[in-house]
């Protein structure tokens, strides 16, 4: 199978229930960049013990929205670990914005975390620290290797699902029960 440089932009990467890498068991990763050069991406299920309000504090950043200080920052993946991405509707573009797909972002500079704590940032948004990279061929060896199922982004998964529950919903809107999945290859 021949993958083209932009087919996984805007999907999520949902890693196979044999998938044994710490990083990326049972996770589900927005992927937010493809191109020949490799692959980007936030993980979106691995919620930390850290709310945006303690992150805000970090960098004397004054919060007037208490919705937005209880939110929960998650685990974006093993690289650039204090770094923060925000995944967010597009309602609005900031410095550090990547657009991502149909009304779907992530923007990596200061000046997000400044509107959110005021009350003019995005409708929906995800916090993390962290994200996930693939070298160039990487991710396509892996999905030749079975490591992961792909399904296109939601905003339901993303903003409204609970965390513990973006696994399973993702494999779903496949029609995948991912607790069935076996990870023994049969021939006939």
């Amino acid at each position: 199978m021949q993958l083209t440089s932009s087919n996984l932009r805007n999907q999520l990467l949902i890693a196979m229930p044999a998938l044994g890498d710490p990083n990326f068991f049972h996770t589900v990763t927005l992927i937010c960049e493809h191109n020949e050069e490799g692959c980007f991406g936030v993980t979106i299920n691995r919620p930390l013990d850290m709310t945006v309000g303690d992150l805000l504090k970090q960098l004397d950043i004054d919060s007037i929205e208490q919705v937005v200080l209880d939110a929960t920052a998650v685990n974006g993946g093993p690289v650039q670990p204090n770094q923060g991405f925000v995944i967010h509707d597009t309602s609005q573009s900031w410095q550090g914005t990547l657009h991502v797909g149909d009304n779907l972002s992530v923007t990596s500079s200061r000046d997000i975390l400044e509107d959110i704590a005021v009350g003019k940032g995005p409708d929906n948004f995800l916090l993390a620290l962290g994200c996930a990279s693939w070298s160039a061929g990487q991710i396509e060896d892996e999905l030749r290797q079975n490591a992961w199922l792909t399904c296109p982004a939601s905003h339901q998964i993303l903003f409204e699902t609970p965390y513990e529950q973006r696994w399973q919903q993702s494999a779903g809107t496949l029609g995948v029960d991912v607790n069935l999945i076996s990870d023994v290859v049969g021939h006939a």
